[in-house]
């Protein structure tokens, strides 16, 4: 009896063990991290003094105002595109609908880095975009090097990058929608248009929560695309929490500071999530 009842624990330890010591581990250590001061390994501990460093902290609440920026402006963007384009490629007219979808959902599995410079050589002051623009009799925009234009090619490179994988999962939650509530909704001389905001919005709003979310948490945790297209300028116009966490911990070599702006983007992140829930009112 004694060897069946541990044969299970035999099967789970050494996934116990592998959490334990790369993600449980970690996780502690940040945390007791967070509340110590120091440059390197030499640490002390300093109570809640990283937390109020954080409170005057100029480059930080620019990062924090940067990152919102890009959430407020860039999230509704994609998820209003991605439902768009979603609920057109999964319409019944529609021919190589496979064809549409894959073309559509390629950016989502491409490097992050890669595609990251592709849109950095792209938007330089003499790159394709500019050229195209100047060879119609416009100016040449200062996609990297103007403050609002940079956060712009952020927003229009995230959203090139994420709106396909945004639209797989919606495109899943419209064909879970019966279609005899469109067929009811035609015979009653509904338009198109109030058969998508009557029949299909309600019937997604899990969905449009769930990628919201996931998208809320993508933008909050955002480093790759800032750093490598605008290295967070010009004049840390782009710089966002995820570049400072980046620069704080393995530039400056501050850890304790470093855990604690991990932290405070932790805080960010289920706050932001319990607000969704209560605006959209999902109780489960």
């Amino acid at each position: 009896m004694k060897q069946k009842t541990l044969v299970p624990y035999m099967f789970v330890g050494p996934a116990v063990i592998l959490f334990s010591i790369f993600m449980a581990y970690p996780i502690i250590y940040s945390l007791i991290l967070s509340f110590q001061s120091g440059q390197g390994s030499n640490l002390e501990f300093t109570g809640f003094d990283n937390f109020q460093r954080l409170l005057s902290d100029d480059i930080f609440i620019t990062a924090l105002k940067n990152t919102f920026i890009l959430l407020i402006v860039q999230v509704p963007i994609m998820i209003f595109l991605a439902l768009i384009i979603a609920n057109l490629l999964n319409s019944a007219l529609l021919k190589f609908k496979g064809v549409f979808r894959v073309s559509f959902f390629l950016p989502a599995v491409t490097s992050l880095v890669a595609y990251s410079i592709i849109f950095s050589i792209m938007l330089m002051n003499d790159g394709v975009v500019n050229q195209v623009i100047a060879a119609v009799g416009l100016d040449r925009i200062p996609w990297l090097s103007d403050p609002f234009w940079a956060k712009a090619s952020l927003v229009i490179a995230m959203t090139w990058r994420w709106v396909g994988y945004n639209m797989v999962i919606f495109l899943a939650g419209l064909q879970n929608i019966p279609e005899e509530l469109y067929e009811a909704a035609s015979m009653d001389g509904a338009s198109k248009i109030r058969q998508f905001f009557s029949i299909t919005i309600p019937n997604l709003k899990p969905v449009i929560l769930f990628t919201t979310i996931l998208s809320t948490i993508g933008t909050l945790q955002l480093f790759d695309e800032p750093f490598v297209l605008t290295n967070g300028g010009p004049s840390d116009a782009t710089l966002t929490i995820g570049m400072y966490l980046y620069q704080t911990g393995f530039r400056f070599f501050d850890f304790g500071y470093a855990s604690t702006i991990a932290y405070v983007i932790v805080i960010l992140i289920a706050v932001m999530t319990f607000i969704q829930f209560k605006v959209t009112g999902d109780q489960e």
